[in-house]
């Protein structure tokens, strides 16, 4: 299954043209986690904690852990 991802944040590796995100897969967590060090590998591929169980009451109290910046 393919799924449109927006994303406004233009300086990101993953941001392409008309607010796309390119990445090959979204890590999303509660803000809760949002200094915790996930397994990434810095290429095309992210890799993630999927054990964790989160929950948030609402898309406020998200963030994504997808985001790397462009050099």
């Amino acid at each position: 299954m393919s799924v449109d991802v927006k994303c406004s944040v233009s300086n990101c590796y993953f941001w392409k043209d008309d607010n796309n995100c390119g990445a090959p897969a979204i890590m999303v967590t509660v803000d809760q986690q949002a200094n915790a060090r996930f397994n990434e590998e810095i290429a095309d591929e992210i890799m993630v904690d999927l054990e964790s169980q989160e929950s948030a009451s609402s898309s406020l109290h998200t963030c994504c852990h997808t985001f790397r910046k462009r050099s």
